[in-house]
């Protein structure tokens, strides 16, 4: 173990120097140096290129204009100035149809007879070494007709100032490029380290965020830019985890509860049963049982509806479905079942697209809550009207008073008086499977008064076009 714990120790190590290069700052420095890099390297030999062609331009130009003026001056029989000339930055000879040198400066007398250059044609330019010199010079000829015949004049200037220039700009570049590269990875490092660090300060806080604490909130940064929103949009995806959480421990809770009812009731029955059997029939056990079979498969039914809602909207089949045939089947079962009075004189025909089978709950839940609550009548109503179908359904109880109306479609919510008896209250699913279901459908649930004195909750769907 201690081995490998050794062995692990610079793996780990390898894996983050690998995060630290794999690193956005990392990738984004090092893309904008080369970017910058390349880009003043391609313009500092362009920069070079063009400055020598400039200068080896300039230097051409004065060539071509002394050569001419030399060759004027020949031609009229004069020995031109050039040729005279004791400067060092320039050379001349007059060369005569046989490529023998006439006439030539101080400077070019070092190349002895031979022409500084081997093409004598007119015009032409070319670079040449003057011997003794080791330096390159610029060399233009031009014709000048004499009574002796034609003549060669050929004028070099020197390129020392040319080259020096270049030289002295490559030399600068070469010092000062890598500066400013080294200027630019470093601004750049540090612009994109300030840019990030709140990324690293939400890296932080979502490492803290655990399964089983989903309170702490990663830290919001005070800009309007990509990361704050990044920030914001991870807090409010806690907010919906941390209500997902909580809503998942009160759902295993009060499911926990309601299941343990109706088992602890089959229990004692039984155990009842068993230390005196005298005192219950095998059929009144079977009757408990049955009772409580039917009360928890209730119970499981709505519980896996809750679940799937909670996975996702509930999966509904739409098609026409004719709702006042649902209506009147509760209205059948209330009167085969309850002795209470059940007035349906108001139900008249009304279609919608929905699923059969859970607006057969939707129903079955709204009817049961209020013949559960119902002192001694129950009402329907069911009419279509503006392209909605609206569904009413009164009792004559104690009613639900206006601050507890929102919190009845919750569930496991049932109120005080309800808990009092809970022979007949309920799982406390009933209310919140129906807002489940017609929110599905794109419908609406609402609760009132009633005018029997009692509740009234009233359904809408849109009707079947």
């Amino acid at each position: 173990m201690a081995a490998e714990a050794r062995d692990g120790r610079p793996r780990r190590r390898r894996r983050q120097a690998r995060g630290r290069l794999g690193s956005v700052r990392v990738r984004t420095t090092l893309t904008a140096t080369l970017v910058v890099a390349a880009a003043l390297v391609v313009g500092a030999v362009i920069l070079v290129l063009t400055l020598r062609a400039a200068l080896t331009r300039g230097v051409e130009r004065s060539v071509r204009q002394q050569v001419a003026t030399a060759a004027g001056l020949v031609s009229q029989g004069e020995t031109p100035g050039v040729v005279d000339s004791d400067d060092d930055d320039l050379a001349a000879q007059i060369v005569d149809a046989d490529g023998h040198v006439l006439a030539a400066s101080r400077l070019a007398q070092r190349a002895g007879d031979k022409p500084l250059v081997d093409d004598l044609e007119p015009g032409r330019s070319s670079v040449v070494v003057v011997s003794g010199t080791g330096e390159r010079f610029l060399a233009v000829t031009a014709t000048a007709h004499t009574s002796e015949g034609p003549r060669t004049v050929i004028v070099a200037a020197t390129l020392e100032v040319a080259e020096q220039s270049s030289s002295l700009v490559t030399l600068l570049l070469l010092i000062g490029l890598p500066l400013v590269i080294g200027l630019v990875a470093a601004i750049t490092w540090r612009t994109v380290g300030r840019a990030l660090a709140p990324v690293d300060e939400i890296t932080t806080a979502a490492d803290a965020v655990s399964g089983t604490d989903l309170t702490r909130r990663v830290p919001t940064p005070g800009s309007e830019d990509e990361i704050a929103r990044l920030a914001r949009t991870m807090n409010r995806m806690l907010d919906r985890l941390e209500e997902a959480q909580r809503r998942q421990r009160r759902f295993v809770s009060d499911a926990s509860h309601e299941l343990r009812s109706p088992v602890a009731a089959v229990r004692q029955h039984a155990e009842v049963a068993r230390a005196h059997p005298e005192s219950t029939t095998t059929r009144g056990l079977a009757d408990t049982v049955l009772a409580e079979a039917w009360r928890l498969q209730r119970l499981v039914d709505d519980l896996l509806v809750v679940a799937h809602a909670d996975e996702d909207q509930p999966a509904l089949h739409r098609h026409p479905v004719e709702l006042d045939d649902i209506v009147l089947e509760e209205v059948r079962r209330l009167h085969t079942t309850t002795d209470l009075e059940v007035d349906a004189t108001a139900v008249s025909a009304g279609a919608v697209a929905g699923d059969a089978d859970a607006l057969r709950r939707v129903v079955r839940n709204v009817v049961d809550n209020a013949a559960r609550h119902a002192a001694t009548r129950v009402s329907f109503a069911l009419a279509e009207r503006d392209g909605t179908v609206t569904l009413a359904v009164e009792d004559d109880g104690p009613g639900v008073p206006p601050s507890d109306r929102d919190r009845v479609f919750e569930r496991f919510v049932r109120l005080d008086d309800a808990r009092a008896r809970p022979d007949d209250a309920g799982s406390g699913l009933g209310l919140a499977i129906v807002a489940e279901l017609i929110d599905a459908l794109d419908g609406r649930v609402d609760m009132t008064d009633a005018a029997l004195g009692g509740t009234r909750i009233e359904i809408s769907l849109p009707a079947l076009q």
